[in-house]
């Protein structure tokens, strides 16, 4: 038996099989409900580390004015501020630490340890108070010839030997010591001062000596027979 299906236009027409309409999709699953307060502190801890990190490179690289030699100073010389300069550094924690600018005049007037070069960062490492002079010494300015001295200057806090010297009218009293290998006399000293070289080249040199002596180093430089080398390491 077959039946009759009107149209939309009201026309008649066999109907054919039923015809099943396609079911939906399932729907996806139902998406997680977004927790605002979640999201907001994830964000907060993102730009919180981002800020620690910012502090770190701030606090590790931080830039500060530091002390810095604007010309060399010798071991043993008494810094002046004209010897000082400035100079803006990255300071590293694991690396040297240098004076702070605001501490400038803190290292005028102190000593140089060593030989410091012209743009070194000063430390307190290079300063020293230590006296030249130490208790119970003397000092004695001896009066020196081009040929009495090294040519390489002498700078304060040197170990120096100072050396008696045969005179011209002592030749034979020379070839005696020569012939006997007689060692020549030598006094230990320490180098305070160097004075300005004057017309004739000549200068006096500060000598440090101990206190028994002076008296003899005195009469020895009267003489002009005299010489001035620097010790070996150690000696001094």
């Amino acid at each position: 038996m077959s039946s009759t299906v009107t149209r939309p236009d009201g026309a008649g027409a066999p109907a054919g099989p039923s015809v099943v309409a396609p079911a939906a999709p399932p729907r996806a699953l139902t998406a997680r409900r977004r927790r605002p307060a979640l999201i907001g502190l994830s964000v907060a801890l993102i730009a919180a580390g981002g800020l620690l990190g910012a502090f770190a490179v701030l606090t590790t690289g931080q830039h500060k004015a530091v002390v810095a030699l604007a010309k060399p100073v010798a071991e043993g010389a008494v810094i002046t501020d004209a010897d000082l300069t400035e100079a803006s550094i990255t300071l590293d924690p694991a690396a040297i630490k240098p004076i702070l600018a605001v501490n400038r005049d803190a290292v005028v007037g102190k000593r140089a340890a060593n030989n410091l070069h012209a743009g070194a960062l000063v430390t307190k490492e290079d300063l020293t108070d230590a006296p030249l002079i130490a208790a119970g010494q003397q000092l004695v300015g001896v009066l020196l010839k081009p040929g009495q001295l090294p040519s390489t200057p002498l700078t304060p806090g040197t170990a120096v030997l100072v050396v008696s010297t045969p005179g011209e009218d002592s030749a034979a009293a020379a070839a005696a010591n020569a012939a006997n290998a007689a060692p020549p006399f030598t006094m230990k000293a320490k180098v305070v001062r160097v004075g300005d070289p004057e017309t004739t080249g000549n200068r006096t040199v500060d000598l440090a000596v101990a206190g028994t002596d002076g008296p003899a180093l005195a009469a020895r430089a009267a003489t002009g027979r005299i010489a001035v080398i620097v010790a070996a390491k150690g000696q001094g």
